[in-house]
């Protein structure tokens, strides 16, 4: 187990420290769980009154919040931030693999960087090249002609198809399936005719995919992720969608064909967002949108139906479902209230 000195954590933080500098710190916990040896932190103010019974050796907290902390700190201007940072630090993840399993099968072509390492039972087609540092989980395959950049880390169990392109310092959770076929078919006469899937799946720099979400090939252009994306788990992205840099997608979110979407924006989980058309640049959809339309200014945009309990639905379903009934009562009225007035 690793130990930080106190000191150490303030300048990886650019934090001002109060307290002992040579305080040990071993691991993060929560508020309510730490114990002697590790660090925590206060994101939220309504959670300051836990202060006083905390047992942590160190805080994070605002300025604001440290006068309410006896003990050692390291105050910062964004604890939430600051605890991304600890955590990545205090990490304790193991690799997805390490060195070279003997049950792996890789082609005689393979080009593989320094400090490769591939699971158990992982196949790498040929044409495929491994940059420096890249982690291959066990079961994973890899197909023909595929790049994936250096320090990428695919876990257990992920499908990537033939001519995909991986950027660097990505991590694919277990599951996921990239470079599949889109869902493309041309009907002849009640018969559906396969349209192969001509073009690949482009994904950016330092870019996290959760676990078994599937992103599509595109049917003639390329399905492109932009650099910084970061799409949880069990996503849809469908063929020859365009996610701009830095975009978050929340889980379950399903997103049709040839869809745009532009830079910084979050997708709420459960979001369906319909195909062949755009949304600009930092517009956030809250959970459960369904996106029928292009949306052109920034801004926040929800729909769906909040939980009722089941009476009060009944009611708003019954007044739906006689929606045109009324619209037609309204205008008859209004019509007969115009004559009226003559």
């Amino acid at each position: 187990m690793h130990s930080f000195r106190l000191e150490d954590l303030a300048k990886h933080l650019g934090a001002t420290l109060y307290g002992d500098k040579e305080l040990l710190i071993t691991s993060l916990a929560s508020m309510k769980n730490a114990k002697a040896g590790q660090i925590t932190f206060l994101a939220d103010q309504k959670y300051q009154q836990q202060l006083s019974s905390c047992q942590a050796s160190a805080i994070v907290l605002t300025e604001e919040s440290q006068p309410y902390w006896s003990g050692a700190a390291l105050v910062v201007r964004n604890p939430y931030l600051a605890y991304a940072k600890l955590a990545q630090l205090l990490d304790t993840t193991p690799n997805p693999a390490e060195n070279i399993a003997p049950s792996a099968v890789i082609a005689k072509d393979v080009k593989l960087g320094n400090h490769v390492a591939i699971g158990a039972n992982a196949v790498i087609e040929t044409g495929v090249c491994l940059g420096d540092n890249v982690i291959i989980g066990a079961g994973c395959f890899i197909g023909k002609n595929t790049v994936i950049g250096a320090g990428t880390k695919l876990w257990a169990n992920v499908s990537v198809y033939h001519n995909v392109m991986i950027g660097e310092n990505c991590l694919i959770q277990s599951g996921t399936v990239i470079g599949a076929d889109g869902f493309g078919y041309a009907n002849d006469r009640g018969n559906w005719i396969k349209i192969p899937q001509l073009g690949s799946v482009k994904i950016g720099n330092n870019v996290e995919i959760g676990a078994c979400t599937t992103i599509d090939r595109g049917a003639l252009d390329d399905t492109t992720i932009g650099n910084g994306v970061i799409i949880d788990n069990q996503c849809q992205i469908a063929h020859n969608d365009i996610i701009g840099d830095h975009t978050a997608v929340a889980g379950g979110v399903i997103m049709a064909g040839s869809l745009k979407i532009g830079r910084h924006c979050m997708i709420g989980g459960a979001s369906v967002i319909n195909g062949h058309m755009e949304i600009c640049d930092k517009v956030t959809v809250t959970g459960m949108g369904m996106v029928m339309r292009p949306i052109t200014e920034p801004g926040v945009y929800s729909s769906g139906i909040p939980l009722q309990t089941n009476k009060v639905w009944r009611k708003t379903a019954s007044l739906v479902l006689h929606i045109d009934e009324m619209n037609k009562r309204l205008k008859a009225l209004e019509k007969q209230f115009k004559q009226d007035s003559k």
